[in-house]
């Protein structure tokens, strides 16, 4: 299956969460090439993933931390690229 690139936002409400969230983005970690996080006192943190995989790898990263409460997650990917041209 063909690998797309693309990119992760991660709203955490929740700081609760973020021992789940961790363990969910850990066990996705052959597919994200980068992490940022910008954590914040009064408003949600936020963490963006950098992300190389198929579609079906990206959606069950997004799937999975979309199933946690005081999490939002947004994604957007790339369109393959034809090296041919």
């Amino acid at each position: 299956m063909e690998k797309r690139t693309g990119t992760v936002i991660i709203s955490v409400e929740d700081r609760e969460q973020a021992p789940q969230l961790n363990a969910v983005i850990s066990r996705h970690a052959d597919i994200i090439l980068c992490r940022m996080g910008y954590p914040r006192l009064s408003r949600n943190s936020i963490i963006t993933l950098l992300l190389e995989g198929t579609t079906d790898q990206i959606g069950a990263l997004t799937g999975q931390l979309g199933l946690l409460g005081g999490i939002e997650v947004k994604s957007a990917l790339l369109k393959p690229r034809n090296d041919d041209e």
